[in-house]
């Protein structure tokens, strides 16, 4: 099964550092974060990927034309300004009858086969992996006099479930594909017609959404830990 990275955003949030590279390259622990995605998929038995780039190409090019990471990688010209939907739709004729999407900047410890299992249960053309989601601040419960109870850091917000990519696509989705933007378009028109589901997975996921995310992934990795990877079978 092929597995489609979206790589050609301009990474704003992460500017000024992608002024010089493109959001992917982004440097984390000595290798890029898209390598560390593609490293994931490895490591549960995918080999193919197309990178679907456009800002920047010529650098995933450079990078991936003389990295040798064990996996056939194709790098597709997607256009500088197209937007999520537009990337994946770019690469249909490259795609079999199942394929995978997931983001550049974005690793999580979901267990494939497990996510494959779920999407051919059901009766969708699109599955897509959500995590809980923390808040980003700390929260306080105060009492109507306005003294603290409790603080809380960054919980987990109960019944909310976000977008962390790893999607598994029948390539049946296109005769149902609307728009250009895969989050604003094509899932909820997907979703009005009964073919999109969720594969909820209570585990690691992180993105590199700024340079603050970049720092609190290297300090998960000052001790070695790639908490993103599925523990190999035994």
């Amino acid at each position: 099964m092929k597995v489609v990275i979206l790589s050609g955003g301009k990474g704003i949030r992460a500017f000024p550092f992608t002024e010089y590279l493109p959001k992917p390259m982004l440097p984390l622990g000595g290798s890029p974060i898209v390598a560390h995605v593609i490293n994931s998929f490895i490591r549960q038995g995918y080999n193919e990927f197309i990178l679907a780039a456009g800002y920047r190409k010529a650098e995933l090019e450079d990078y991936f034309y003389k990295k040798d990471l064990g996996a056939k990688i194709d790098i597709v010209n997607t256009g500088e300004e197209t937007d999520t939907g537009g990337r994946v739709m770019a690469c249909k004729d490259l795609v079999g009858d199942k394929f995978m999407v997931t983001y550049a900047d974005g690793l999580c410890d979901v267990p494939l086969d497990k996510l494959v299992a779920f999407h051919d249960q059901n009766k969708g053309v699109g599955t897509i992996t959500s995590v809980p989601m923390y808040s980003p601040y700390g929260v306080l419960d105060v009492a109507d006099d306005g003294r603290v109870l409790n603080f809380r850091e960054k919980p987990r917000i109960k019944g909310t479930w976000i977008n962390a990519g790893y999607i598994v696509f029948d390539k049946t989705v296109f005769d149902h594909w609307q728009g250009e933007n895969l989050e604003k378009e094509v899932f909820p028109n997907l979703l009005e017609k009964g073919l999109a589901y969720t594969y909820r997975h209570d585990g690691f996921f992180k993105s590199a959404d700024n340079y603050k995310d970049i720092l609190e992934f290297e300090e998960l990795m000052q001790d070695g830990a790639l908490p993103w990877l599925v523990k190999e079978k035994s």
